[in-house]
C-alpha cells in the first residue's frame, strides 16, 4: 500500500514560471506603443547622428571660404547649396545642429536642476512653500524674450572677455534660458511631493528617525523622477527654439559661428534670390522639437501609471 502523498508532491509540475517585469520594461513597452513618440525618437537619433557625425565623413568644412563658389544652388556637390561666401550649406547645417542641441541639452540641465530643487524645497518644507512659489510667480510674470535680451546686452561683452567671444555667448545663453525656463518644473514637482510626503511610506520611514535629506533623496526624489523628465524633453525643445530666436535676433553667437538661427538670419537678407536658405535651417528646427514634443507626449504616457496598460 502506497503511503499519500504529501501536499507539496501531489502539486503537479506546471515548468518554469516567467521572470516577473520590471517597471522600466513596462515603460518601454508603453512607450513603444506610442507611434509618434517611437518615430519621433528615430528621428531625434538620425538628426544627432548627422549632425555629430556627419562632419566626420564630409569633406566641407564650415568655416571654409570659397568665393568662386558663393551663391550656388544644391548640387552633388554641395547638396544644400552654398552662401553669400562660398561655404559649404549642408556643412554649416551640420555645426549649427551641435551647437543648437548642445544649448538645448546644457539649458535644460540647468533647468531641471534649479526648478527641482525650488520644487522639493517649496513642496517638502511648509515654511519655504509660500516665499519660493511667490519667487515662481514673480519669473512667470515676467516677459522672457525682453528678459532675455537685456542680459543678453548687459553681460555679453563682460563674458566674451573673460571665456571668448563663442564659450562666453554659450554661458551666456545656457543660463539666461536656463534661469527662465525652471519655473513649470518647480510646480509640477511641487505638486508631487505634497501629495507623496503624506503617502504612508513616508510617514513610516520617518517613524523610523529617518532625516529630511535621507526622506527626500531616498524617498521623494526616485518617486518624482517621472514627471522631471517629461519637463526634460519639453524644456530642450524650449531651449532649442529660444537660443533660435535670440540668433535670428542678431544677439546670439557672432556671425562666423553657426547656429540654426544664424543661419536663418543671414538668409533672411537673400530671401528672394535664394529661399532655399531660410528652408534648411527651419526644416532642422522644425522636426527636432517636433520629434522631442512627440517623445515627451509618449514618455508621458508611459510614465503615468494610469495610463499604462491601456
Amino acid at each position: 500500500m502506497t503511503e499519500p502523498q504529501t501536499p507539496i508532491a501531489a502539486l503537479k509540475d506546471t515548468g518554469p514560471t516567467a521572470p516577473p517585469r520590471s517597471q522600466w520594461r513596462d515603460v518601454w513597452d508603453q512607450f513603444k506603443s506610442h507611434r509618434g513618440a517611437l518615430i519621433g525618437g528615430i528621428v531625434l537619433l538620425v538628426i544627432i547622428a548627422a549632425v555629430f557625425f556627419g562632419p566626420l565623413v564630409w569633406p566641407y568644412d564650415a568655416t571654409f571660404i570659397d568665393i568662386r563658389a558663393r551663391n550656388q544652388g544644391p548640387s552633388w556637390t554641395h547638396p544644400f547649396g552654398t552662401d553669400q561666401l562660398g561655404r559649404d550649406t549642408l556643412a554649416r547645417m551640420m555645426a549649427g545642429g551641435q551647437t543648437s542641441i548642445a544649448v538645448g541639452l546644457t539649458a535644460m540641465l540647468l533647468a531641471l536642476v534649479l526648478g527641482s530643487l525650488v520644487g522639493v524645497l517649496a513642496g517638502f518644507f511648509r515654511r519655504l512653500d509660500g516665499p519660493l512659489m511667490r519667487l515662481t510667480d514673480l519669473f512667470l510674470s515676467l516677459p522672457l524674450l525682453p528678459l532675455l535680451l537685456v542680459m543678453v546686452l548687459l553681460f555679453r561683452e563682460a563674458l566674451n572677455g573673460v571665456f571668448g567671444p563663442e564659450r562666453g555667448i554659450f554661458i551666456l545663453i545656457v543660463v539666461a534660458i536656463g534661469v527662465t525656463s525652471w519655473m513649470p518644473t518647480a510646480r509640477i514637482v511641487r505638486g508631487d511631493v505634497l501629495a507623496l510626503k503624506e503617502r504612508e511610506f513616508i510617514l513610516a520611514a520617518r517613524s523610523i528617525g529617518t532625516t529630511n535629506f535621507g526622506l527626500i533623496t531616498r524617498h521623494i526624489l526616485p518617486n518624482v523622477m517621472s514627471p522631471i523628465m517629461v519637463s526634460a524633453t519639453l524644456g530642450i525643445a524650449n531651449a532649442i527654439i529660444t537660443e533660435s530666436a535670440l540668433s535670428f535676433l542678431g544677439l546670439g553667437f557672432p556671425p562666423d559661428f553657426p547656429t540654426w538661427g544664424r543661419l536663418l538670419n543671414d538668409a533672411t537678407q537673400y530671401l528672394q534670390d535664394y529661399p532655399e536658405r531660410v528652408f534648411w535651417p527651419g526644416l532642422g528646427i522644425s522636426l527636432t522639437v517636433l520629434s522631442i514634443n512627440y517623445m515627451g507626449d509618449g514618455l508621458r504616457d508611459a510614465l503615468d501609471p494610469r495610463i499604462r496598460g491601456r
